[in-house]
């Protein structure tokens, strides 16, 4: 049977060498040689807040493992790119640094990442997505694999939740310039009918929209007993703003995009009582004891430590794929390409995201059952009554 967490002799889920020598891999380097890590994400433009705490969490994973000896006796070098939120500048920064590091992890920007795809599959280079577009992983591409929840499996979250408030009816916005939102959207109009509920009011608005009045009239019109808004960066925070200003009543409903300070801090006071979706790791803190809340904490303190704030869910992406990354390596005893690849498709690991299960026929590893339904109260995420009995199922059965 595979491990589920290795032993806490190897704590920071054996990511370090523990023994493990292992050759340095097909690029014919010495043994002394880092292993180098690529990492590109937004610095600049729209995605600054959210590329940018997938930084810190990636320079923690790295920090962290380099101070248990690194892997294979060797330390852990990350090269950074910036993507500057521009799928074009995306490639741009995989050309610059793919001839130097032995995989790749990021962007976040689901945009910038399907970009990105095709190349890192025709150079066999491990890549590790920060990004949940839907087709990163549907069809199957050998060497990419996904590492937030995928868009599907927010929606069906969603609608697991709403059946069991009795929610029949919806309406549901989506961005249709991004990637994500787009998945997100297909995802629950297709779901909807096997959950009961009904989609009311469908539409759809660009990344640029800075009025959604007309849109909260058309659902104020409607039977719809909630709003699900599919969107990232700045959008979220405009149209929470906007609602919260209309006196709409139908409650609003959030994806994981908003699970960050990045979201409450401009949204203050006018945030509380909104429904928020958000990776595990994010409400660590309200998890019974256990495997999965051990590995939340590993990051969550020393991050809070170094940046005044809890890891918001864009953190959680970044570290989650360090260690499946680095676990990888570790099991492959080598940097070789397809040797990592290999290992990552016999995954099974406890990370701040969840348990990750990759296998040939599944490259995004995890379940909805890793995603909780929180409210916000007094300007933090709290599991709602049904999401912490949901949530302590799934961890009570890792031990």
């Amino acid at each position: 049977m595979r491990r589920l967490l290795p032993s806490l002799a190897c704590l920071l889920l054996a990511i370090t060498a523990c023994g493990g020598g292992g050759d340095a891999g097909g690029g014919g380097s010495g043994e002394q040689d880092p292993i180098k890590i690529g990492l590109i994400v937004s610095l600049t433009g729209n995605y600054t807040p959210l590329g940018s705490e997938d930084k810190k969490a990636v320079e923690l994973a790295v920090e962290q493992v380099n101070q248990q000896g690194g892997l294979l006796g060797r330390k852990v070098e990350l090269i950074t790119r910036d993507d500057k939120t521009a799928p074009d500048q995306g490639i741009v920064a995989y050309k610059q640094i793919k001839g130097e590091i032995d995989a790749l992890i990021g962007p976040v920007f689901s945009n910038s990442a399907l970009a990105i795809e095709p190349l890192a599959q025709r150079d066999k280079m491990p890549y590790l997505s920060l990004a949940p577009a839907q087709e990163q992983v549907e069809p199957i591409k050998s060497y990419i694999f996904v590492t937030p929840a995928l868009s599907s499996m927010y929606a069906e979250r969603f609608l697991q939740y709403m059946q069991a408030e009795g929610i029949k009816t919806i309406a549901v916005a989506w961005d249709s310039k991004s990637a994500y939102s787009v998945a997100g959207h297909k995802a629950m109009v297709e779901l909807a009918p096997q959950y009961g509920v009904t989609i009311a009011v469908d539409e759809s608005y660009e990344t640029t929209t800075s009025d959604f009045s007309p849109m909260f009239t058309h659902v104020r019109d409607s039977e719809a007993e909630a709003l699900v808004f599919w969107g990232s960066g700045a959008p979220g925070v405009t149209a929470a703003k906007q609602y919260k200003a209309s006196g709409l009543k139908t409650p609003l409903f959030l994806t994981g995009s908003q699970a960050s300070k990045l979201w409450l801090e401009p949204m203050g006071e006018a945030a509380e009582g909104m429904i928020v979706q958000s990776a595990i790791g994010v409400v660590g803190e309200h998890l019974p004891d256990g495997k999965q809340k051990q590995v939340i904490e590993q990051m969550a303190k020393p991050y809070e430590e170094k940046h005044g704030y809890p890891p918001p869910q864009f953190a959680q992406d970044g570290y989650s794929a360090s260690l499946l990354l680095f676990e990888a390596i570790r099991k492959a005893g080598s940097t070789d390409k397809e040797k990592i690849r290999q290992a990552l498709e016999t995954m099974d690991l406890i990370t701040p995201n969840g348990r990750f299960r990759y296998s040939s026929t599944d490259h995004s590893g995890l379940t909805p059952e890793y995603i909780s339904i929180n409210t916000v109260k007094n300007g933090e995420f709290v599991p709602t009554e049904w999401a912490k009995e949901q949530l302590a199922k799934t961890v009570s059965a890792l031990g």
